[in-house]
């Protein structure tokens, strides 16, 4: 069969980019995010990896079909300079994300907090450390939650609309949400 050459993609830096990738998330695995926000390590170049605005991830231009993988990669996903990055203790590979990197899928709504929970089972409670942010215009908002490290899920039509029903005037006059102590807006 011969030895793996860079060419065809078996070895050389290009595979050690993302083998080191693999085995770190591996080693994370399903356990939730690593504390990326502690390492600084060296920007290695790109890896062709996308996050749609859909939510699906895009390896190569194959979406990425075990669930498992995309946690992996996730748990060791950081935002730092207005980009996305997967990241080791010792390297840095920017992706591409196309919106936020993750989709608030579901919303718990109860009278003292609000809960959400992304396309890959990360759940945040709303408040201080897990602010809402509504981007795009009146006609056509765009509702964030915050997940962690400046990583955002973007709220679906169905949960905004719970949040909506649920929305009462808060101390400026606005539509909102209260949960943790903090009234939320849901206007621009």
């Amino acid at each position: 069969m011969g030895k793996p050459t860079e060419a065809d993609g078996r070895n050389g830096p290009a595979a050690d980019r993302a083998g080191g990738l693999i085995g770190a998330a591996k080693t994370q695995g399903t356990r939730g995010p690593a504390p990326v926000h502690l390492w600084d390590p060296p920007y290695c170049g790109e890896m062709d990896l996308t996050i749609r605005a859909d939510g699906v991830w895009i390896h190569e231009g194959a979406p990425i079909g075990r669930p498992e993988m995309v946690r992996m990669f996730a748990n060791i996903m950081k935002f730092e300079d207005g980009r996305h990055y997967l990241v080791t203790p010792v390297e840095k590979i920017g992706i591409q994300v196309e919106d936020s990197p993750f989709i608030a899928v579901d919303v718990d709504l109860d009278a003292a907090e609000i809960r959400f929970t992304t396309n890959i089972g990360d759940q945040v409670t709303l408040g201080p450390d897990h602010p809402l942010t509504i981007a795009g215009t009146p006609d056509e908002p765009r509702p964030y939650v915050e997940i962690r490290g400046g990583l955002l899920a973007r709220i679906d039509r169905k949960s905004f609309y719970r949040l909506a029903e649920a929305a009462s005037a808060g101390p400026d006059g606005r539509m909102g949400v209260t949960s943790g102590g903090r009234f939320f807006p849901l206007e621009t």
